[in-house]
C-alpha cells in the first residue's frame, strides 16, 4: 500500500509538471505569434518636411588661383652684386630699382667716351665756323660730324650696358623671398626672386560641357575659401576657352577677382560659384536624409501604415502607426546643409533626416524630434 501511494504521488506530480510546462510553452507560442503579427519594434527617427524654396541658379566648381602678372626676376648679364634695394616679401612699384651689378668698368669707359665726345663737339663747332669761308675742306667737316655721331652712339651703348646691370620691377606687386646676397657673382639668368601682381587675381576652373550654354563672359562669380574668411570674394568671368578638353569633356573658364587685403595668393584652390541670372523653385531636404548606394540615391518617406481594410492602422497607444517607405530620388544641386531633389519626393512629404541608416523598406518608426536639427543654406560651424 505504501509503494502504491508513492507511485500515485509521483504520477500526479509528473502530470502537474507536464501541465505547467505545457501551459508555459503555449504562452510562449502565443507570444511569438503575436510578435510575428505585430512585427519588429518601431525605430526612433528624426524627420523633416520637404519644402519648396526659390534658389538662384548656380554652377559649382573648384578653381585654382593664378596671378594676373607674375614673373621670376633674373639678371641679363653676369656680374657681382654691389647693391640690393629690396627685402623679401616687400611691395614694390613699377620701375623701382631692385639690384645693381658692378659696372665700374663701363662707367670708366663712359667717362672716357664723354671726354672725347666733348673734344669732338668743340672741333665740330670750329669746323662749322671755318667751312663757309673755305678755310678747311668740306671733308674735314664731314669727318668731324662723323666722329661726334660715333661717340654719341658709343655713349648710348655704354649707358645701355650700365642699365642692363640694374634690375628694376617691371610692374607693381609683391616680391617673394630673396635668393641672392650682396657680393655674390651672378651668371646670366640667375633667379633673384619672384614678383606677383596681387591687386587682382585670376581663378581658373572647369565646368562640364552640359553647362556651357548657360555661361557668358561678364557673368558674376563668387569664390569661397574658409581659410581666408567666411565672406565670398566677388568677380566676373573674363574669358572662356574656345575648345573643350577631349578627355574630361569640360571647358576651362577664367574669372577675375578683386584681391582686397591680399586675402588670396596664387596657387590656392577655391570653391567657385557661377551665379546664373534666373531663380528656380526647388524641393529641398536636409542632406542627412540622403542615402547613397551603388544602385542609386534614396530617402525614407514617413507615412501612415495601411490596414487590410484600407484604413490607417492604429497602434496600442491609440496613435496611427507610421512606417518608412524607401523612395529613390534624383539629386540636384546642393547648398549648405540642403540638397535639391529633381524627382522622387513631393512638397510637404515627411522624410527621415536622422537615423535613416538603420531602416528598411516598410519598417515601423516613431518620430522623436526631440533634438531639433537646424540645417542652414550658408552654414558657418565653429572651428574647434
Amino acid at each position: 500500500m505504501r509503494y502504491l501511494l508513492v507511485i500515485v504521488g509521483l504520477v500526479l506530480g509528473l502530470g502537474a509538471l507536464i501541465g505547467i510546462k505545457g501551459a508555459q510553452i503555449g504562452q510562449l507560442i502565443q507570444f511569438g505569434e503575436a510578435m510575428a503579427k505585430a512585427g519588429p519594434p518601431p525605430e526612433a527617427v528624426n524627420t523633416a518636411r520637404a519644402v519648396t524654396q526659390s534658389w538662384g541658379g548656380t554652377i559649382n566648381a573648384v578653381g585654382s588661383v593664378v596671378s594676373v602678372q607674375g614673373v621670376a626676376l633674373s639678371n641679363e648679364v653676369p656680374g657681382v652684386v654691389t647693391k640690393l634695394s629690396f627685402d623679401s616679401g616687400a611691395r614694390v612699384q613699377q620701375g623701382q630699382l631692385l639690384l645693381e651689378l658692378d659696372s665700374s668698368v663701363e662707367k670708366a669707359q663712359l667717362a672716357s667716351t664723354r671726354a672725347r665726345l666733348k673734344l669732338a663737339e668743340q672741333s665740330l663747332a670750329r669746323s662749322r665756323q671755318l667751312a663757309p669761308s673755305g678755310a678747311i675742306p668740306s671733308a674735314q667737316l664731314d669727318a668731324d660730324e662723323s666722329a661726334v655721331n660715333g661717340l654719341i652712339a658709343d655713349e648710348k651703348a655704354l649707358l645701355a650696358q650700365i642699365d642692363r646691370k640694374s634690375v628694376r620691377a617691371p610692374f607693381s606687386g609683391r616680391l617673394g623671398i630673396r635668393a641672392v646676397n650682396l657680393g655674390q657673382y651672378l651668371a646670366p639668368g640667375t633667379t633673384l626672386t619672384v614678383l606677383e601682381a596681387t591687386e587682382n587675381l585670376f581663378v581658373d576652373f572647369t565646368v562640364p560641357q552640359t553647362e556651357l550654354a548657360s555661361i557668358r563672359v561678364g557673368m558674376p562669380v563668387r569664390a569661397q575659401l574658409e581659410a581666408v574668411g567666411p565672406e565670398p570674394i566677388d568677380g566676373k568671368i573674363t574669358a572662356i576657352e574656345p575648345s573643350l578638353d577631349a578627355q574630361t569633356r569640360t571647358i576651362r573658364i577664367r574669372a577675375k577677382l578683386a584681391n582686397q587685403e591680399e586675402r588670396l595668393r596664387p596657387g590656392m584652390f577655391v570653391r567657385v560659384e557661377v551665379v546664373l541670372p534666373e531663380e528656380k523653385p526647388a524641393i529641398v531636404v536636409p542632406a542627412t536624409a540622403i542615402l547613397h548606394a551603388p544602385y542609386g540615391d534614396s530617402v525614407f518617406v514617413v507615412e501612415p501604415k495601411q490596414a487590410d481594410d484600407g484604413q490607417p492602422s492604429i497602434g496600442t497607444d491609440g496613435q496611427p502607426v507610421k512606417v518608412a517607405r524607401q523612395q529613390f530620388v534624383q539629386l540636384g544641386p546642393s547648398r549648405g546643409d540642403f540638397v535639391a531633389l529633381l524627382k522622387g519626393v513631393k512638397e510637404g512629404e515627411e522624410v527621415v533626416s536622422g537615423g535613416a541608416f538603420k531602416l528598411r523598406n516598410g519598417a515601423p518608426v516613431t518620430v522623436k524630434n526631440e533634438v531639433q536639427l537646424q540645417p542652414q543654406l550658408d552654414p558657418k560651424p565653429e572651428n574647434r
